[in-house]
């Protein structure tokens, strides 16, 4: 299959020598022609999709190995933008915010949830900045005088129904914890409400792979990584099956 942007440039280089070899098309007009000629290549949705770095006693983050695996036969018709972040808030929140400054389509986050037999796809952030060891305690926000949570308007109940019937547990989850992941997709939101950039925000949470718990000497429920691209790649397909295309 040929290169979009190739052909694209081809056919303009094409189309304005006849032009310029008769010294009858001023360099203004060639400029627009050219820059509406590249326009045409950017046609496919631009998706941000994240993972995570590995943390405490795993040497490896699952989120990050799917998304790695997932790599291996990336959608065609979708612009990844892909990012490993660190597991650590005040180093991870300039990053998203530079990433998402680049205006996706869409983002979806990906994070590790170690114990959980199935993907869990979060619908609601909270406005809650804590830490795994700070349990039971009272939590600060994570914006002052920001909304109290914000709920995902990613189709997640058409998406675990998609990923049960392709043979793969999964559920909507309505409780992300209060750490990083939390952390993550509610900052998501709020930088998309406060900039008025109407993009949807999906955070995904996958169970360890069975990878990394063959190697832990731990009895931990887990899916094979080559699912948890699966399921990744599935929920992607539908992404943009809905999606609408990027205006020119």
């Amino acid at each position: 299959m040929a290169d979009p942007e190739v052909s694209v440039k081809s056919a303009f280089y094409a189309h304005s020598a006849q032009f310029v070899g008769h010294n009858c098309t001023p360099l203004r007009a060639l400029g627009s022609r050219l820059r509406r000629f590249s326009q045409l290549s950017r046609t496919s949705v631009r998706v941000l999709l994240t993972a995570f770095e590995p943390y405490d006693e795993w040497t490896d983050n699952s989120s990050w190995m799917t998304l790695i695996e997932l790599l291996k036969s990336r959608p065609s018709s979708a612009e990844l933008l892909t990012r490993r972040y660190p597991v650590g808030l005040a180093a991870l929140q300039p990053r998203l915010i530079a990433d998402l400054e680049k205006k996706p389509d869409a983002v979806l986050h990906l994070g590790q949830s170690p114990g959980a037999a199935a993907i869990k796809l979060e619908a609601i952030a909270l406005n809650v900045a804590g830490c795994v060891d700070e349990q039971g305690q009272e939590l600060p926000p994570l914006i002052d005088a920001g909304a109290l949570a914000y709920r995902s308007a990613m189709p997640l109940g058409r998406w675990a129904t998609l990923l049960r019937q392709s043979g793969i547990p999964a559920n909507v989850s309505y409780h992300a914890g209060t750490f990083l992941c939390n952390a993550t997709m509610y900052l998501s939101h709020h930088w998309c409400h406060v900039n008025q950039h109407p993009i949807q925000v999906g955070f995904i949470h996958l169970p360890l792979a069975t990878e990394q718990v063959a190697g832990s000497n731990r009895s931990l429920a887990s899916l094979p990584v080559a699912t948890l691209a699966r399921a990744i790649r599935l929920i992607i397909d539908d992404l943009l099956a809905s999606s609408p295309q990027p205006s020119l």
